[in-house]
């Protein structure tokens, strides 16, 4: 996934322009960038291993009267990177191809490169070859290519520039004598370009025509792969432990007497179950319409839609759509912990809804370190309690939530979470007792944000490598989270009932939705942390959120404890695959990781 930029002009263009469309094109990922041009009657291309300022800090553009170029959060391909050259043709795509592995059936061309914006260039190239008119080349592309597609092909030998896409992630504008493209409005309108439209159908000007022979420079070299393979060693399979356990539940839900604050009464039922107030129960639809009504814009779009391609909010998205009948802009922020699957299904709905998404990267790398930094200071010390410190780091989301509201101009934000992801025992390990009445997945409010860091703060005295660098990151992250007042804000599941079932059928049905390869369950499987937490928690205390999920089901009649323990015995093994992954992505030894957890005393008895 990129931003992609670019300026095509009959006079020089300008170098302070190419640096604005840049920064922004930046906020979708800096991993590596490139940049396409001509300048001194000659076509150059560079591509570079690191962020697209910095490459624009190295190289000489003065004089360029087209430079296109693109900024990269790094999915598939690593070894690879964009532009992409080939048959004389140029791209640069924002966007998953999810089914390019299929498509070279149908082109002619052999393969050459593992980043899947290669089969563009080669379609394109099938279309030229043919004798077709280049406008043929996004019709071409877009009925052939599944996900999203939004790209500029640059065809120098014949002096032509196709831009398209098939989600509207792709802005264009006039400036002076220049032609303005972004991957999205806001640079464009910043740099005060008219005329400024959302492209879709592909749209033709014209370039420079080539004059000799491209010259191409490399710069830079990757060492960290960013995009670790799911694992596949039997060998470091085995070290992981798994056994359904015979042990002490609630004889109406699932909880185990591991479960924090948990109390039975004389017929074993717990207080969890006590206490619960039904959570699945929305209001009428029709209000919802009635809140969203004033937001409605008769041309463009009327909200935004916080998107982690996880199973919610893309069911929540396509209600969205398809029922409230709304026109989103979904908001995706990546923190390094969101896998190549939820990258994946982010690109299925999008293309097929037609929506634009934008994308917020952090930096992927240093991210990394701080969850690192943080899962060795566990190790030192390992405390349940302390578990959520490893994804402190993704809630930033709630923070860039406000700088899409400003840079596109609208309020209005639909969230798609669960209503039954609501787990307790995380905060629980650290001491805090469960608040029944708590009407949000997450806890707000500054006193009990203010009991929880001060139980947090006893924990980290237990192991002093937590006091380190990413400190301010992980406070500053649960500061928006729970703190900032919230406007224009709803929940759809608070109006449409949360209905596993239904919800899987149409993922599955009409957008073809990927399942991950190492687990059944539906839930989370975009979430590169997920696996190794729940992996934490069911070898030393005996349960995972799983049954946390299952035992709300079952307390809202929608699973029976039967089929509930049947669900929580195949969801809790051990994904091997994720955790490896994660553990690569951290740069931490999988072996020596297990042990530690392997090792940690059991906090439950069986029976």
């Amino acid at each position: 996934m990129c931003g992609i930029f670019g300026v095509v002009s009959s006079e020089a263009v300008p170098l302070a322009d190419i640096s604005h469309l840049a920064k922004y094109a930046q906020q979708r990922g800096k991993d590596s960038s490139g940049l396409f041009c001509a300048q001194d009657h000659r076509y150059k291309l560079i591509r570079a291993n690191f962020s697209v300022e910095s490459l624009l800090k190295k190289v000489r553009l003065k004089g360029a009267c087209f430079v296109m170029g693109h900024s990269r959060l790094i999915t598939n391909g690593l070894s690879d990177n964009q532009p992409i050259y080939r048959d004389d043709i140029c791209v640069i795509h924002n966007g998953i191809i999810v089914n390019n592995d299929a498509l070279w059936a149908h082109v002619e061309r052999p393969r050459l490169q593992e980043i899947d914006s290669e089969i563009i260039a080669a379609i394109a190239a099938d279309v030229v070859a043919s004798g077709e008119a280049v406008e043929c080349i996004a019709e071409r592309v877009l009925a052939l290519c599944d996900g999203v597609v939004a790209c500029a092909v640059a065809l120098p030998r014949l002096g032509k520039l196709c831009l398209f896409s098939n989600n509207g992630s792709l802005y264009v504008g006039r400036k002076h004598e220049g032609i303005y493209f972004s991957s999205e409005n806001f640079p464009l309108v910043e740099l005060g370009c008219s005329d400024i439209e959302q492209v879709k159908a592909g749209v033709i000007f014209d370039i420079p025509t080539m004059q000799g022979a491209v010259v191409a420079e490399e710069l830079g070299s990757r060492f960290h792969n960013l995009v670790p393979k799911l694992g596949g060693q039997l060998e470091e399979e085995k070290f992981l432990q798994f056994k359904p356990l015979n042990i002490l539940r609630c004889s109406k839900c699932l909880l185990p007497h591991t479960m924090p604050f948990i109390k039975f009464d004389q017929h074993g039922i717990c207080n969890y179950c006590h206490n619960y107030q039904p959570r699945n129960k929305p209001k009428p639809v029709e209000d919802l319409f009635g809140l969203v009504e004033s937001y409605r814009r008769s041309h463009g779009n009327d909200c935004i839609v916080p998107f982690s391609g996880g199973r919610d909010s893309c069911y929540g998205l396509h209600l969205i759509v398809k029922e409230l009948k709304m026109k989103p802009i979904t908001y995706t922020y990546d923190w390094g912990m969101v896998t190549d699957l939820g990258r994946r299904n982010i690109s299925r709905m999008s293309s097929r809804l037609g929506v634009e998404n934008i994308i917020v990267a952090d930096d992927i790398s240093l991210k990394r370190r701080n969850i690192a930094m943080n899962l060795k200071a566990w190790l030192k010390s390992p405390n349940l309690g302390m578990m959520n410190i490893l994804t402190a780091g993704d809630k930033h989301f709630f923070r860039h939530v406000e700088t899409i509201k400003r840079q596109t101009g609208i309020s209005l934000n639909l969230w798609g979470v669960n209503p039954l992801e609501v787990t307790h025992f995380k905060a629980g390990f650290l001491g805090v007792p469960p608040y029944f009445e708590e009407d949000n997945v997450y806890s707000h409010g500054i006193v009990k944000q203010m009991r929880y860091h001060s139980l947090r703060f006893r924990a980290m005295l237990q192991s002093p490598g937590y006091f380190n660098r990413s400190l301010w990151d992980t406070l500053s992250g649960e500061y928006y989270r729970s703190l900032t007042n919230k406007t224009d804000y709803y929940h759809i599941f608070d109006y449409w009932r949360w209905d596993e079932k239904k919800i899987d059928d149409t993922l599955f049905n009409e957008y073809d939705w990927e399942k991950a390869p190492d687990t059944n369950t539906t839930w989370r499987i975009g979430d590169g942390t997920a696996a190794f937490y729940n992996y934490v928690f069911y070898t030393i205390a005996g349960f995972t959120e799983h049954d946390t999920f299952r035992s709300n089901q079952i307390r809202e009649g929608d699973l029976t404890r039967a089929e509930g323990l049947a669900l929580i015995e195949d969801e809790n093994r051990p994904r091997y695959p994720n955790i490896k992954w994660y553990l690569d992505a951290l740069g931490l030894d999988f072996k020596d990781v297990i042990r530690v957890v392997n090792s940690v005393p059991k906090l439950y008895k069986e029976l």
